[in-house]
């Protein structure tokens, strides 16, 4: 079990700015790597949406599919909900499964594919999505809250293009990202 991510520095203790490294040095005490904060805000902001999720009685996975269909509003089939959520179809089934159960999505015969299947957000799923959305926008919220209007636009900026690339990266080269024997990989 991974170790649970420290609070990040507040306002109260002399913000981002001034409260020094927040974190603990990696164990060669080398100051951490940008890669290795960003998988430390990372784990945080996906403990406090946990956190934050937790009254909903569902599962990360499963808030997340609510959010893909509240977001794209409109039914997906079962492979495109299953790509969108970056996992194999065997899963998105269960996951459906789960959903249909609570009453939060309903399966409907694709009336343009007869072997497929479109999910459907019920009213339930709807209002559950939107609820869980804001949840998770205020956990990272919390965390962006120690730093000032300029530097949480910047941030947003680079992180814009970071997502851009990650994306981009994912539409050439899918879910294992580059095969180390492809030149084109660099």
């Amino acid at each position: 079990m991974e170790p649970a991510a420290p609070e990040p520095p507040t306002a109260a203790s002399g913000g981002a700015r001034d409260a020094g490294p927040p974190y603990p040095r990696s164990d060669d005490g080398a100051p951490p790597s940008t890669g290795e904060l960003i998988a430390r805000i990372s784990r945080w902001i996906h403990g406090r949406s946990r956190d934050r999720l937790a009254p909903f009685g569902t599962t990360p996975a499963a808030a997340r599919a609510l959010v893909v269909l509240l977001r794209t509003g409109e039914s997906q089939r079962m492979g495109d909900l299953a790509e969108r959520l970056r996992i194999v179809p065997r899963s998105v089934t269960t996951l459906v499964d789960d959903l249909e159960r609570e009453g939060l999505v309903e399966r409907r015969p694709d009336p343009d594919d007869r072997r497929s299947t479109r999910v459907h957000l019920t009213d339930a799923g709807r209002e559950r999505g939107a609820a869980m959305l804001r949840a998770r926008h205020e956990a990272a919220d919390d965390l962006v809250a120690v730093l000032d209007e300029a530097d949480r636009d910047e941030l947003h900026r680079l992180l814009s293009l970071l997502d851009a690339a990650a994306h981009a990266d994912w539409c050439r080269h899918g879910r294992r990202g580059p095969r180390r024997d492809d030149p084109a990989a660099g």
